[in-house]
């Protein structure tokens, strides 16, 4: 895809090769639809075939970074095999494109941020969070089991004892929790966060690159081995997707109610 085919992306170039990359839902929290579900996969490959860019910046625009996806396109294809598999691909799409760019990301998470938009936050290399900024992964509580990116990145990053406390009471984490366990690589006051993305930006883009490139590469060797653990935990998903508690909890989402999961009758 070229810049211009992206409809939910926002370029800006900076100078020394920083590319700012901002999600353009802000009416919906950035919820990833269809489209800007695969605009978050392809946008990795678009940028690794520009040689101008040499780091990225991602953000979302307005208050909050992406709340995942768009929960009325998702209860569309509950049952439905192959949209459901489409999902599936596009998000191991999103992490694998991401771990394989060697051109570093970052990622300035400004507020509110689940789902995709988790995934994208902290896939990136080095993840910057505003204290007051919420983050969640909550699969289960829509009736599915985790998948995106967090079973196989969580306990890399704070180990297990806080990747299962987390993923399986689907609580919420602010900045300076996320910080303290070691789920993001910094916590910084909102109005300083997007400056200081794009400063460590504009540092890493002023070192020689093919180190720098090199250097990520080796390092998502540890991601990469791991992989497994990604593509199962999105099969699990996409047949949760074929289940009845998956339907009763995206239901309840939207209605804005507890669930009455039918396995825990």
């Amino acid at each position: 895809m070229q810049y211009s085919d992206f409809r939910f992306l926002k370029f800006d170039r900076r100078v020394n090769g920083v590319l700012l990359v901002t999600i353009n839902r802000p009416e919906k929290l950035n919820a990833a639809n269809n489209i800007l579900h695969r605009e978050l996969a392809e946008i990795w490959l678009t940028v690794k075939n520009d040689p101008s860019v040499r780091v990225i910046v991602i953000t979302g625009a307005g208050r909050a970074f992406c709340v995942g996806g768009d929960l009325n396109d998702e209860l569309e294809k509950l049952g439905k095999i192959n949209p459901v598999i489409e999902m599936g691909e596009l998000a191991l799409q999103i992490v694998y494109n991401m771990i394989h760019l060697d051109k570093p990301i970052i990622s300035a998470i400004n507020g509110p941020a689940a789902g995709a938009g988790l995934a994208v936050a902290l896939t990136a290399d080095i993840s910057i969070i505003a204290e007051d900024a919420r983050v969640t992964d909550a699969h289960v509580n829509i009736g599915v089991a985790s998948g995106d990116h967090a079973v196989m990145l969580w306990p890399l990053y704070c180990g297990l004892p806080k990747s299962k406390l987390y993923l399986l009471t689907a609580d919420l984490i602010d900045g300076r929790e996320a910080e303290r366990i070691g789920l993001v690589s910094l916590c910084k006051p909102l109005p300083e966060l997007l400056d200081s993305a794009l400063e460590l930006a504009d540092r890493i883009a002023r070192k020689p690159q093919r180190a720098v490139q090199w250097t990520k590469r080796c390092l998502n060797h540890w991601v990469r081995q791991a992989a497994p653990v990604l593509d199962l935990s999105v099969a699990y998903e996409g047949l949760n997707f074929m289940e009845p508690d998956s339907r009763e909890g995206l239901e309840a989402f939207l209605q804005k109610r507890s669930p009455n999961f039918p396995s825990t009758r």
